[in-house]
């Protein structure tokens, strides 16, 4: 199994109040509780990072492994979703290829997915020409 990173932007600002300085930074809390969740989880790390540029949806996360499709989740609650993160981090792990099937995703994850992204080198399959027998 290939080492599974969950990285967690800790510049993401979240809304407190109406004031210019009413916001607080959720993300560095989440990446503290984490890596606590997560601490006995073979095969995967937690990694703080400056920017995810998903600004407008804190707190987000990344899960990303070699060879594996990328995931980038936002909207996530630094306080109630630790256990989703942790179930999906977990998830995508055991897989093969990054992808968990849609039923086995926290509602979290099903909901706050900003992108997904191919791994490198990543080939598409040739489309089968018109009249070709179906694979």
């Amino acid at each position: 199994m290939s080492m599974t990173t969950v990285y967690v932007c800790t510049t993401c600002r979240r809304r407190t109040g109406e004031g210019e300085g009413d916001f607080d930074l959720p993300g560095r809390a989440l990446a503290d509780r984490m890596s606590h969740l997560l601490a006995d989880a073979d095969g995967i790390e937690v990694v703080p990072v400056e920017c995810l540029s998903v600004c407008k949806r804190p707190c987000t996360v990344a899960l990303a492994a070699p060879g594996k499709w990328t995931y980038v989740v936002g909207d996530l609650d630094n306080e109630a979703h630790c256990d989703d993160i942790a179930t999906a981090a977990r998830a995508f792990a055991a897989s093969s290829d990054g992808i968990v099937p849609w039923r086995e995703r926290p509602q979290t994850f099903r909901k706050g997915v900003v992108s997904r992204v191919p791994p490198q080198g990543f080939a598409p399959r040739p489309k089968p020409a018109a009249g070709d027998p179906a694979p």
